[in-house]
């Protein structure tokens, strides 16, 4: 990891620091939940065609014909979010783009390639069904799969580097000697980042995509169309929740060996440790946490699979280098509380189908269902909080701050109002085609 020399980069005198990073916030809280569906979204269509091909069941073909519409709406919504991401990068950080472009620039050319792939072959695919032969139209959606993939794994390769930055020499303020292939896909940070990221793209995508249907239980709507939608939702979901807990694990413990000062905010830990105690709930009052229930040694075991470790504690670093710990924590335990509820809803969904070979029949789990939904959307925000929030005050993990990236023009707060205006039309028009959408009448019948 690259260490950063001292006066390398200057501080910018901006008053909106704050608002900056809130934008930007803003908008990774917009798109973020679209990633998800660009990941897991369209092998979910893929696989309803396969059904229909392999057994010449016409309920999956409506299915992925209906679900397929869907898709091109929130990946068209998707390249308005990203388009802005995109825009804010330069505009709110210059100083980042400038000194860093030369490293992960690459990342994001990559992800531009992904881009055009999915949107061609995205076209072909929704407007194909009655022009192509089935077979053919099969083969049309692997593209949009595969680039849906490969698109979030570009980008989260450069949220891996900044989170342990290399492949580069610092000079007067620029990275020279730039390694960009071994920055970003030889980094031990990026795979567990990209792992985590697929999986909840599954949970995220599958829990909500459940949601009307299981609705539809609650208000006497039935149908074998219901049953079948909400199977291959819940089915994607279920398996991925509690495979979610593991990967998380191993995310923790590389947070552990690579960023210290993070794990130490997660948990609160003010003083280094040997033998750390995890704390769940309570409040850190500036030096340890109070009011939270105390487990003895579970923050060594959990970070290095050893009850004696020595963890590091926030009196490692200096005041100005400690993250905003209170919210960094609220963020991660919201996070891990959720998951933990949601595999245990996948685990009961998977043992009912698995062992009584049918769905569940108590009103309460389908509540539960429409719940987890939303409940998928928050865990996912609040990792991705636990994830860049816990990084400050670096925009490069100890290399450069963000007060020292961020853009030294005014006019912050007027962008900022803009930008909410934007994301409140975009939420209507979303609103809006959903329902469109759910409003068409089935092809045929399936009762």
């Amino acid at each position: 990891m690259i260490t950063a020399v001292a006066g390398a980069f200057a501080a910018v005198d901006q008053e909106y620091l704050f608002e900056a990073r809130q934008m930007q916030a803003l908008s990774f809280i917009v798109h973020i939940p679209l990633v998800c569906f660009g990941i897991a979204f369209p092998a979910m269509v893929l696989f309803c065609e396969w059904r229909w091909l392999r057994t010449g069941d016409a309920l999956y073909r409506t299915l992925a014909r209906r679900w397929a519409k869907v898709m091109l709406a929130l990946f068209a919504i998707g390249v308005v979010t990203g388009t802005i991401l995109s825009f804010e990068l330069g505009l709110l950080w210059p100083g980042f783009m400038a000194s860093f472009g030369n490293v992960f620039g690459l990342g994001f050319t990559m992800e531009g390639f992904s881009f055009f792939i999915e949107a061609i072959f995205i076209a072909i695919y929704v407007y194909g069904w009655d022009r192509l032969r089935p077979r053919t139209h099969f083969l049309m959606g692997i593209p949009v799969v595969a680039a849906g993939i490969t698109g979030s794994w570009f980008v989260i390769s450069v949220n891996g580097w900044m989170n342990h930055p290399g492949g580069f020499a610092l000079r007067d303020g620029r990275a020279v000697e730039a390694r960009p292939w071994s920055a970003l896909f030889a980094n031990e940070f990026f795979w567990h980042e990209f792992v985590h990221m697929y999986f909840a793209g599954y949970i995220v995508a599958g829990f909500l995509i459940a949601v009307p249907y299981a609705w539809s239980f609650l208000r006497g709507r039935w149908s074998r169309y219901h049953r079948t939608a909400l199977t291959v939702g819940l089915s994607a979901a279920a398996v991925a929740a509690p495979l979610q807990i593991v990967i998380g694990d191993w995310a923790a413990r590389e947070i552990a060996r690579h960023q210290p000062v993070k794990l130490a905010a997660l948990e609160g830990l003010g003083k280094t440790t040997r033998g750390a105690s995890e704390h769940l709930l309570g409040w850190y009052n500036g030096a340890e946490v109070v009011y939270g229930i105390e487990i003895p040694r579970l923050l060594s075991l959990l970070a290095f699979h050893d009850p004696d470790a020595t963890v590091a504690g926030l009196n490692t670093v200096p005041a100005q280098d400690i993250p905003p710990v209170n919210v960094v924590r609220l963020a991660f335990q919201s996070m891990v509380g959720i998951g933990t509820l949601l595999a245990l809803l996948g685990l009961v969904f998977l043992y009912v189908r698995l062992r009584h070979k049918r769905l569940p029949g108590s009103r309460w789990f389908y509540r539960a269902v429409v719940a987890a939904g939303p409940l998928s959307v928050v865990a996912l925000l609040a990792g991705w909080v636990t994830t860049e929030v816990g990084r400050q005050p670096w925009i490069v993990y100890g290399v450069m701050r963000t007060g020292q990236a961020v853009t030294g023009a005014s006019g912050i707060p007027i962008g900022y109002g803009t930008l909410i205006v934007v994301y409140l039309g975009l939420a209507g028009g979303v609103w809006w085609l959903l329902h469109r959408f759910s409003r068409v009448p089935l092809e045929e019948h399936h009762d």
